[in-house]
């Protein structure tokens, strides 16, 4: 039995590591915290979050504490995640974990040095198709891999989302929040890293409120053996229909024998090969496992979780160079 304190409820994706937990005979929840007021007022009366009065530096403090769980905001996570880790915590955060490859370096060398793990909610893993995908990929039968696009677009839902998102320093930019999830994907599909960056952009244009947020990106990129990468993940999606439309997470994987298509619509995987007139189609199953039981499992060096520290860390590291090209490009 692992236990595990909460720490930041600014994202309410981290509610559903909560309702995870509470599910999870491996884990034993100890305790919450949120600094800000309306923060920890809306995650009590929304999702049922059971604060203990417990501070931050009470679960450092904590012996007994074995896990730490990032919530907070985009720019506070990379520091809270580097204290947990020097108090000796393993650390589980929704994404991004960090901001900064400096951040990163600083948890990525803690971890090593206190043999401590790091995972993060890549929920992409999860999804029903990722595994049939990654069969078909790595059995060949698309033949060379030549290029991937995925669409990422997400609603701006402006007034809806938190507003920290819009306050300097605390999102860290539109590549890091939302693309992190498809570079994950891309090269758990093709187990190839980032070899190359060749255009990176963002700019502003949904979010008029807010000029200086940058809420639309691209990028096309290169993995190892030349597969070309071009991606969109704006917050472009009306916000009407929120995630149902076709493009939320589409990928399109182009190979020499063959081309798949998948997206979180519903409609299955779906490929066509070169020796076949027909497509074939391919619901998949959805993982027993999720983010808790995997990471207990690494922790206890048990089983094969779908998510490891060196890929969370790996893959941010990816998205952060692609975010700091961005960064950089006028």
């Amino acid at each position: 039995m692992k236990n595990i304190a909460f720490a930041g409820f600014r994202h309410a994706h981290i509610t559903a590591l909560y309702e995870q937990c509470k599910s999870c005979p491996e884990v034993n929840i100890v305790g919450a915290f949120e600094s800000d007021k309306a923060a920890r007022e809306a995650a009590e009366k929304e999702f049922g979050i059971n604060f203990t009065g417990h501070t931050f530096e009470d679960f450092l403090a904590d012996n007994e504490v074995d896990i730490i769980a990032v919530g907070d905001y985009y720019g506070a996570r990379g520091n809270i995640i580097i204290r947990a880790l020097e108090a000796g915590k393993h650390v589980i955060a929704d994404k991004p974990i960090c901001t900064s490859i400096e951040e990163l370096d600083r948890i990525e060398k803690t971890a090593k040095e206190k043999n401590l793990k790091v995972g993060c909610l890549l929920s992409l893993r999860y999804s029903r198709y990722t595994a049939p995908a990654r069969e078909i990929i790595r059995s060949g039968k698309l033949g060379r891999i030549s290029a991937i696009s995925f669409n990422g677009q997400h609603p701006l839902c402006y007034g809806d989302r938190p507003m920290w998102y819009f306050e300097e320093g605390k999102h860290g930019g539109v590549i890091n929040d939302i693309a992190i999830h498809g570079v994950d994907l891309a090269e758990y599909l093709t187990g190839k890293r980032l070899s190359r960056i060749d255009l990176s952009r963002q700019w502003n244009c949904y979010a008029d409120k807010e000029p200086e947020f940058k809420d639309c990106a691209q990028f096309t990129v290169r993995l190892e053996d030349e597969i070309s990468i071009q991606a969109d993940v704006s917050y472009a999606a009306p916000g009407h229909a929120e995630f149902e439309l076709p493009f939320y997470w589409q990928f399109i994987i182009w190979g020499t024998k063959g081309v798949l298509r998948f997206a979180e619509d519903g409609k299955g995987l779906s490929c066509y090969f070169d020796y076949a007139k027909a497509p074939e189609y391919i619901e998949g199953d959805i993982p027993v496992n999720n983010h808790i039981t995997d990471f207990i499992a690494e922790i206890d060096g048990v089983g094969s979780p779908l998510v490891t520290t060196k890929e969370v860390i790996d893959s941010a590291r990816d998205t952060l160079l692609i975010q700091k090209q961005a960064d950089n490009t006028l």
